[in-house]
């Protein structure tokens, strides 16, 4: 009788998980497949990218670093420790995975163009749906292997380093880092209303970031809603609230202006966008505008003009940036944060090789100066893009002691110690 009840149970059982199983067939993505692989994706091996185009373009330094945003040596010499650290975070039990390498050609193939997902996926002859989560995690990893060595908040001494490089290289005094914001356009998000939707009438996400006089970006933060275009965006933002919460660890001393007795904290420097403090330098408003004030606006320029020069170095190199972004907006954070760590990664890299071998950012790629003062635009300017915009200015009010330490810095501008000779033409 035992046993009978038991085989009743069962078969109850069993057709339960049946019955349960045919009404929610559509859920179940195996029942209707018409292919467990696609045939054009059986012969990856053959003419999968990865297997062929992939290795053929390393006899063509050109072309590989067009392909990978990297150059072929850095590519062997140092790609290869890369792939090390992240192989750890890539490789998967499954027999059918991709193995990492071809999970971080394929990422940072994507990075690179900015190519539609199906374009990437049938190049390397897999799943689109796979490719795009290929693309996910891969980005997600190579933020958790190289965001700690490769952006990092600095310490205290390294903050006095980055002044020190602000002052040798662009002749501005106590200057830590430069601001700036910028639109990244993205494919409306679902249901997502006006959130994202911007004053230039397009879709985006807001990044806003630092960088040091080596056009390396050092603090980073996105995600704001694209309808947040002003600089309330920055009061927000995490570094933002540190800065006001004196969390940055800036050396906390007021500094003497070289061969002078005034005093001045140490500052960002950014445009009419943001907000005028102690901390935060901005441009005199206004035209016809006094020698004091032109002269300042002009010496700000030119620290300023780091910021613009790292982003125009970021869009040129990681195509993914000229036009809107067709991911979930959570992804698209990933994505950008990506790319700023294999920014400073190859820039790093970059620096450590002789002038006349640097790919990434070479001579004359970024705004470069003559003995007069006279600016020679860089080579990024002329490449048109369409998937990153600025913020526009808006109106604030600022401290006293804003508009005085503003003061103090533009008539030492004007003084023998502080003045540099083309700064009057």
């Amino acid at each position: 009788m035992d046993n009978e009840e038991d085989l009743l149970t069962y078969a109850l059982v069993v057709l339960m998980i049946g019955t349960y199983i045919l009404k929610r067939r559509t859920s179940f993505r195996w029942i209707n497949r018409k292919y467990w692989v696609r045939p054009i994706n059986i012969r990856r091996p053959v003419q999968g990218d990865f297997d062929h185009l992939l290795q053929e373009l390393k006899t063509d330094s050109y072309m590989f670093f067009r392909y990978t945003r990297m150059s072929l040596s850095v590519f062997l010499s140092v790609f290869n420790h890369f792939l090390e650290m992240m192989k750890p975070f890539l490789t998967k039990k499954s027999h059918r995975a991709l193995v990492p390498e071809q999970r971080l050609a394929l990422t940072i193939r994507y990075l690179a163009t900015g190519d539609q997902i199906l374009s990437i996926a049938l190049a390397y002859r897999i799943g689109e749906f796979t490719a795009r989560n290929v693309i996910k995690e891969t980005c997600a990893m190579i933020i958790k292997v190289l965001a700690p060595i490769y952006l990092q908040a600095p310490t205290e001494e390294q903050w006095i380093k980055i002044i020190e490089g602000f002052y040798r290289e662009w002749n501005f005094l106590n200057c830590c880092e430069a601001v700036d914001g910028k639109h990244i356009q993205i494919q409306a998000p679902p249901n997502s209303g006006s959130l994202f939707y911007n004053y230039k009438k397009t879709f985006s996400i807001v990044l806003m970031a630092a960088c040091d006089s080596n056009y390396k970006f050092t603090l980073v933060d996105c995600g704001s809603y694209g309808s947040s275009n002003d600089a309330g965006v920055f009061s927000r933002s995490n570094f933002g609230e540190a800065l006001v919460n004196g969390n940055l660890h800036l050396p906390r001393d007021e500094s003497n202006l070289p061969g002078s007795d005034k005093k001045t904290s140490c500052f960002f420097v950014a445009d009419e966008a943001f907000h005028l403090s102690t901390n935060m330098m901005r441009p005199y408003s206004g035209r016809n505008l006094e020698t004091k004030k032109r002269i300042f606006n002009y010496r700000l320029s030119r620290a300023r003009r780091v910021i613009e020069n790292s982003f125009g170095i970021l869009v040129s190199q990681w195509r993914i940036f000229r036009k809107p972004i067709c991911m979930h907006p959570k992804t698209v954070d990933t994505i950008i944060m990506t790319t700023i760590c294999l920014h400073n990664f190859l820039k790093t890299i970059n620096d450590l090789t002789s002038m006349e071998n640097r790919i990434y950012c070479p001579p004359n790629f970024v705004d470069t100066e003559q003995e007069d003062g006279s600016i020679i635009p860089g080579a990024w300017r002329n490449e048109y893009s369409t998937g990153i915009e600025c913020i526009p200015s808006t109106a604030h009010r600022s401290t006293i002691e804003a508009y005085k330490q503003r003061d103090i810095i533009a008539n030492y501008f004007l003084s023998a110690v502080g003045e540099v000779p083309w700064q009057y033409s």
